[in-house]
């Protein structure tokens, strides 16, 4: 087994000199603790998303909304608006529930324990861990998508995920300390980000290299191990962008439960194998073509078509419904607007 201090101490020495800048992250070893909201929302975030694509709306939300309790206070349709094209819109909606509930029941606060900042809503074992160690400087096992590499290949772990996570939490808490408990996670990030890459791993950058069993077997790259993906179901379905008489477009808001719940959306048929062609109100419908999305669990192709028309809609201009839609609909929309 690799030694563990050693390691330890190899890597916090290489995220002194390496660390990146980000605008939720306060340097390494410095004195001034990270804001828990700041280090909470680009979790949230980032869970879903990579860094440069998070980092723009971030910095868009905290402008907006600089404390918790400004965002605890916003409209339910603002937040999701904001929140389009980050994905996963169930996470807005925990986003919301959660900064409510910090305002509401702790004063604006963020818990500083792992175990209270659980009972949060939409608060989850890695989020908790990562607030607990990031934003108050507790020993906490936090472990996400590069943690798992890392470990998978200093241990040569030989168990396929999505099997072997237990194994791989268990071997980084073996690593948790009371020395830097908050820099470590985030050294660990940034190794996993920028050096023990998914593929093509820079082995010879990396400080953990003398103690890698991975790279001892000559196939660093093979770990983690996966199990086979099951194959994406495809469903089809009808997009519908009807313009009014100004060229306004109609839109829905999409109930708060289900796939894309509580955001604004383009009308739709239903989404399976074979969807029935029932367009929201009569008028002359043209078909403008087709646009393809995948979601986690399904991929999707949208028929695209166009009317002009009135009815009970959202009304918008295109490039207002643009920015608010996410983005299967923006595909949607972009493609009904090119006829």
């Amino acid at each position: 087994m690799p030694d563990v201090s050693s390691l330890r101490a190899a890597l916090l020495d290489w995220y002194d000199a390496h660390a990146r800048s980000l605008p939720w992250r306060a340097p390494p070893g410095s004195a001034t603790s990270t804001d828990p909201y700041r280090v909470w929302l680009s979790e949230v975030m980032l869970q879903q998303t990579t860094v440069p694509h998070a980092a723009p709306y971030f910095e868009r939300f905290t402008t907006r909304w600089p404390t918790v309790s400004d965002l605890a206070a916003v409209e339910d349709g603002d937040l999701m608006a904001a929140w389009a094209g980050l994905g996963y819109y169930a996470r807005a909606r925990n986003l919301l529930a959660c900064a409510r509930a910090v305002a509401r029941d702790h004063g604006g606060v963020f818990p500083d324990q792992e175990a209270a900042l659980l009972t949060l809503p939409g608060v989850g074992a890695y989020t908790a861990a990562a607030v607990a160690a990031i934003a108050f400087d507790r020993p906490a096992n936090v472990v996400d998508g590069n943690v798992e590499r890392v470990m998978s290949r200093l241990f040569a772990v030989e168990t396929p995920l999505p099997a072997a996570r237990p194994e791989l939490k268990r071997l980084a808490a073996l690593f948790v300390s009371d020395e830097r408990p908050g820099d470590w996670p985030q050294a660990l990030m940034d190794l996993g980000s920028g050096v023990c890459r998914p593929k093509s791993p820079s082995c010879d950058l990396c400080p953990l290299a003398f103690g890698c069993e991975a790279l001892k077997t000559g196939e660093p790259g093979r770990y983690p191990l996966k199990a086979k993906k099951a194959e994406r179901p495809h469903r089809l379905g009808h997009a519908f962008v009807l313009r009014d008489a100004r060229g306004r477009i109609g839109l829905v808001r999409r109930p708060d439960k289900g796939l894309l719940g509580g955001m604004v959306g383009l009308p739709t048929s239903d989404w399976s194998a074979s969807p029935e062609f029932q367009p929201p109100v009569a008028a002359d419908w043209t078909q403008a073509g087709a646009v393809d999305h995948v979601f986690t669990h399904f991929s999707l192709t949208l028929a695209v078509h166009v009317a002009a028309g009135e009815g009970d809609f959202l009304w918008m201009d295109g490039q207002e419904a643009l920015a608010a839609l996410p983005t299967v609909f923006r595909k949607a929309l972009e493609r009904g607007l090119a006829i």
